[in-house]
Protein backbone atom coordinates (compact mmCIF):
# COMPACT_ATOMS: atom_id res chain seq x y z
CA UNK A 1 0.00 0.00 0.00
CA UNK A 2 1.45 3.51 -0.71
CA UNK A 3 -0.13 6.56 1.23
CA UNK A 4 1.03 10.25 2.02
CA UNK A 5 3.85 10.17 4.60
CA UNK A 6 3.15 11.55 7.85
CA UNK A 7 5.59 12.89 10.84
CA UNK A 8 5.74 10.11 12.35
CA UNK A 9 7.25 8.29 9.21
CA UNK A 10 10.36 10.45 9.37
CA UNK A 11 12.73 8.30 11.20
CA UNK A 12 12.08 5.35 8.76
CA UNK A 13 12.56 7.63 5.80
CA UNK A 14 15.96 8.90 7.10
CA UNK A 15 17.15 6.07 7.79
CA UNK A 16 16.00 4.66 4.16
CA UNK A 17 18.07 7.89 2.70
CA UNK A 18 20.66 6.88 4.37
CA UNK A 19 20.82 3.67 3.58
CA UNK A 20 23.54 3.66 1.29
CA UNK A 21 27.24 4.84 0.56
CA UNK A 22 25.85 8.68 -0.80
CA UNK A 23 23.27 8.38 1.72
CA UNK A 24 25.80 8.15 4.77
CA UNK A 25 27.69 11.05 3.88
CA UNK A 26 24.64 13.19 3.34
CA UNK A 27 21.89 12.15 6.14
CA UNK A 28 21.32 12.36 9.59
CA UNK A 29 20.63 9.86 11.45
CA UNK A 30 19.03 10.89 15.19
CA UNK A 31 17.11 10.46 18.15
CA UNK A 32 15.05 13.01 17.92
CA UNK A 33 15.16 13.56 14.12
CA UNK A 34 16.75 16.82 13.43
CA UNK A 35 14.78 19.90 13.08
CA UNK A 36 16.14 20.40 9.25
CA UNK A 37 13.72 16.98 8.39
CA UNK A 38 11.04 18.49 10.79
CA UNK A 39 10.78 22.09 8.45
CA UNK A 40 11.66 20.53 5.42
CA UNK A 41 8.71 17.86 6.18
CA UNK A 42 6.41 21.14 6.75
CA UNK A 43 7.30 22.76 4.06
CA UNK A 44 6.49 19.56 1.99
CA UNK A 45 2.97 19.46 3.62
CA UNK A 46 1.80 23.38 3.25
CA UNK A 47 2.60 23.07 -0.48
CA UNK A 48 -0.08 21.43 -2.55
CA UNK A 49 2.79 20.83 -5.59
CA UNK A 50 4.23 18.62 -3.19
CA UNK A 51 3.43 14.73 -1.80
CA UNK A 52 5.97 12.47 0.43
CA UNK A 53 4.96 9.56 -0.16
CA UNK A 54 5.82 5.83 1.85
CA UNK A 55 5.23 2.19 0.75
CA UNK A 56 4.18 0.24 3.97
CA UNK A 57 3.83 -3.29 4.96
CA UNK A 58 0.69 -5.16 6.21
CA UNK A 59 1.80 -3.49 9.88
CA UNK A 60 1.80 0.23 8.63
CA UNK A 61 5.65 0.52 9.01
CA UNK A 62 7.09 2.57 5.85
CA UNK A 63 9.29 0.45 3.36
CA UNK A 64 9.95 2.54 0.92
CA UNK A 65 9.59 6.49 0.29
CA UNK A 66 9.59 9.05 -3.04
CA UNK A 67 8.60 12.63 -3.43
CA UNK A 68 6.69 14.09 -5.90
CA UNK A 69 6.70 17.39 -7.35
CA UNK A 70 4.33 18.82 -9.23
CA UNK A 71 5.87 21.81 -11.98
CA UNK A 72 3.96 24.24 -13.82
CA UNK A 73 5.44 25.09 -17.15
CA UNK A 74 5.44 27.25 -19.63
CA UNK A 75 7.02 24.99 -22.60
CA UNK A 76 4.78 22.40 -24.27
CA UNK A 77 2.32 24.59 -24.01
CA UNK A 78 1.77 25.07 -20.63
CA UNK A 79 2.40 21.18 -19.74
CA UNK A 80 2.62 20.27 -16.15
CA UNK A 81 5.49 17.33 -14.85
CA UNK A 82 5.94 15.06 -12.29
CA UNK A 83 9.22 15.05 -10.78
CA UNK A 84 10.32 12.03 -9.13
CA UNK A 85 12.77 12.14 -6.34
CA UNK A 86 14.30 10.17 -3.01
CA UNK A 87 12.81 7.05 -4.19
CA UNK A 88 14.20 4.34 -1.70
CA UNK A 89 13.20 0.43 -0.77
CA UNK A 90 14.21 -0.83 2.60
CA UNK A 91 17.08 -3.86 1.80
CA UNK A 92 14.36 -6.64 2.91
CA UNK A 93 11.81 -5.36 0.28
CA UNK A 94 14.29 -4.92 -2.78
CA UNK A 95 13.64 -7.61 -5.20
CA UNK A 96 10.34 -7.92 -4.71
CA UNK A 97 8.72 -5.95 -7.41
CA UNK A 98 7.79 -3.34 -4.56
CA UNK A 99 9.62 -0.60 -6.29
CA UNK A 100 7.85 -1.05 -9.77
CA UNK A 101 4.70 -0.96 -8.21
CA UNK A 102 5.54 2.47 -5.75
CA UNK A 103 7.13 3.87 -9.20
CA UNK A 104 3.98 2.57 -11.53
CA UNK A 105 1.78 4.22 -8.71
CA UNK A 106 4.14 7.44 -8.67
CA UNK A 107 3.34 7.62 -12.11
CA UNK A 108 -0.39 7.34 -12.07
CA UNK A 109 -0.45 10.26 -9.20
CA UNK A 110 1.19 12.67 -11.96
CA UNK A 111 -0.92 11.77 -15.02
CA UNK A 112 -4.23 12.28 -12.47
CA UNK A 113 -2.85 15.38 -11.87
CA UNK A 114 -2.44 16.28 -15.37
CA UNK A 115 1.05 15.70 -16.14
CA UNK A 116 2.21 14.81 -19.80
CA UNK A 117 5.61 14.08 -18.25
CA UNK A 118 7.47 11.79 -15.31
CA UNK A 119 10.75 13.20 -15.28
CA UNK A 120 13.82 11.94 -12.49
CA UNK A 121 17.06 11.79 -11.72
CA UNK A 122 19.59 9.92 -10.29
CA UNK A 123 23.44 9.60 -9.29
CA UNK A 124 25.46 8.09 -11.79
CA UNK A 125 27.34 5.76 -9.37
CA UNK A 126 23.98 4.28 -9.38
CA UNK A 127 23.71 1.77 -12.28
CA UNK A 128 21.39 -0.64 -10.42
CA UNK A 129 19.11 1.88 -10.32
CA UNK A 130 19.61 3.35 -13.52
CA UNK A 131 18.97 -0.18 -14.96
CA UNK A 132 15.97 -0.38 -13.10
CA UNK A 133 14.29 2.92 -14.13
CA UNK A 134 15.07 2.18 -17.88
CA UNK A 135 13.16 -1.12 -17.55
CA UNK A 136 9.98 1.19 -16.70
CA UNK A 137 10.71 2.79 -19.65
CA UNK A 138 12.34 6.33 -18.22
CA UNK A 139 14.55 7.46 -21.02
CA UNK A 140 18.13 9.29 -20.64
CA UNK A 141 16.96 12.21 -23.08
CA UNK A 142 19.02 15.27 -21.26
CA UNK A 143 22.52 15.88 -19.18
CA UNK A 144 21.12 16.71 -15.87
CA UNK A 145 23.80 19.07 -13.74
CA UNK A 146 23.73 20.24 -10.50
CA UNK A 147 25.30 23.08 -8.12
CA UNK A 148 25.79 22.49 -4.92
CA UNK A 149 25.36 25.96 -2.88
Amino acid sequence: MFRRARESDLPAIIAMLADDTLGRSREVVSDPVDERYLVAFAAIVADENQLLAVAVDADDQPVGCLQLTFIPGLSRRGMWRGQIESVRITETERGTGLGTRFIKWAIGVCRDRGCKLVQLTSDKSRADSIRFYERLGFMASHEGMKLTL
